[in-house]
């Protein structure tokens, strides 16, 4: 880890105690801050809370103290980046002006390993493990490492502090997360793809919602890299006006692109890297996600064997199309990180078997009438619940779909979906909603269905 000036003796405050919030207050206190933490859930009882305390972090649990912010002086604000920016204490700290940073921003300006970056509306989380496992993979024949942190699941600051120079970080950044983010200069920053109705409610129209995504190469360099999806050329002017990165392409089709799909082959303009049908990973986006690891992993290094060992092998990221079990000749896939119809409709046609699908969740105030082609063609039969059941079913009863179980709960969906399921289907868990309406995360959402899956096999 780099020793930085910046933060020593600073009073800073950090809001929200999650496992970012809890990771970047210890890196704070080894860079010498002073910290005051604030959570609106009542902390008493919390382990992270009580640990920051026996280190001498002052926590505030139970409330949003805003006058705090009058009180006293703070030389940086320090946001959880899923806490939205019409929270009070985030608007107090605007209005007078205090530096408001993120912990992806603090956490790699101190990184002593080069680092990269992937994001994009879908598909970065499988981008990221993929690219992991190509680059350690490669880089355990030389002693080192390739840490995949960030909106995966791990915070950076944890890794950073035991990362080395010759290590690598693969970082997945959220929209949440690159909205904060003024400085960060990855290797090689890549954008899979950007579709609109994501995180409206957060970003409030879609050009926010791009030019919060573009913060992940806007200050790259011309000693950089940016990968671009050349099947999005709207998106890809944007890119073009915003990075000074050497840039290079992937497409799912278009031979112009470095790195792209033709004759049943994951191609570059220089060689063939592997058979389509040879990865273990089903569907077309996962097609796509494999050439963006594969051109990380280039551009860091990794060899074309290292690529095919990985591809050929690599069964999916946990809760994005993860296969669970064949139960009684059903396939049965698990996509609780489908959190929206963008997802889903990546998910839905990567099977040729015919689907009973599982969907449902949080209603966001969207019709789900683009699914109605993919269901018509790919869905047998749907159990859906949750807040959006009638939405569903509404594009479920357009797309001519004559088995509809609705239902109020996952607890209730998942046996009556499997009931619908004939020898040689696949049950395919994918949302297309957001888990808050009964789930904490779409990780919570997705162990639930996972252990439901195994106690229903115990009866089977």
């Amino acid at each position: 880890m780099k020793k930085v000036a910046k933060y020593a003796n600073k009073n800073i405050l950090v809001l929200g105690l999650g496992k970012s919030g809890f990771a970047v207050s210890r890196l704070l206190l080894k860079l010498g801050a002073k910290l005051t933490l604030n959570d609106q859930a009542d902390l008493a009882k919390n382990e992270y809370a009580q640990k920051l305390v026996q280190q001498g972090v002052r926590v505030i649990g139970g409330k949003h103290p805003v006058e705090l912010l009058s009180q006293e002086h703070f030389d940086y604000f320090v946001k959880n980046p899923g806490i939205p920016y019409e929270n009070p204490m985030v608007k107090k700290a605007q209005e007078i002006g205090l530096p408001i940073i993120t912990e992806p921003e603090i956490a790699l300006s101190v990184s002593e390993a080069p680092y990269v970056c992937v994001t994009g509306s879908n598909g970065k989380t499988t981008t990221v493990m993929l690219t992991q496992e190509i680059m350690e993979h490669h880089m355990t024949k030389l002693g080192h490492h390739a840490y995949a942190v960030g909106n995966i699941g791990t915070p950076i600051s944890e890794v950073v502090m035991k990362a080395t120079n010759q290590d690598l970080l693969i970082v997945e950044m959220s929209s949440f997360q690159l909205l904060g983010v003024t400085d960060i200069n990855p290797e090689v920053a890549a954008i899979i793809d950007i579709y609109h109705n994501v995180h409206l409610d957060y970003h409030k129209t879609f050009n926010n919602y791009v030019d919060a995504k573009l913060n992940v190469t806007r200050t790259q360099t011309a000693n950089h890299y940016f990968l671009a999806n050349l099947d999005q050329p709207n998106i890809l002017n944007e890119e073009r006006k915003t990075t000074q990165a050497q840039i290079q392409t992937f497409s799912e089709n278009n031979q112009e692109a470095d790195y792209f799909i033709a004759d049943g082959y994951l191609q570059t303009k220089k060689e063939k890297l592997i058979k389509a049908s040879d990865m273990k990973l089903p569907g077309i986006h996962n097609q796509q996600n494999a050439l963006v690891a594969s051109a990380i992993s280039h551009l860091m290094g990794a060899g074309s064997d290292d690529i095919r060992a990985v591809l050929s092998t690599f069964t999916g990221a946990k809760h994005r199309l993860q296969y669970v079990m064949t139960l009684n000749e059903r396939r049965i896939y698990n996509d609780s990180k489908s959190t929206n119809i963008e997802a889903a409709s990546v998910a839905i046609p990567a099977f040729d078997s015919p689907e009973v699908l599982i969907a449902g969740g949080l209603d966001r105030g969207f019709n789900f009438d683009s699914l109605i082609p993919l269901l018509k063609k790919h869905v047998r039969a749907v159990v859906l619940y949750g807040e959006t059941r009638y939405l569903l079913a509404d594009a479920a009863r357009k797309a001519d779909i004559r088995e509809i179980v609705i239902t109020s709960t996952l607890q209730e969906a998942i046996p009556k979906a499997y009931d619908l399921t004939l020898p040689g289907d696949v049950l395919l868990f994918s949302p297309a909603c957001a888990s808050w309406d009964q789930f904490k995360n779409f990780e919570d959402r997705g162990n639930y269905f996972i252990k439901f899956i195994k106690e229903l096999k115990k009866n089977k």
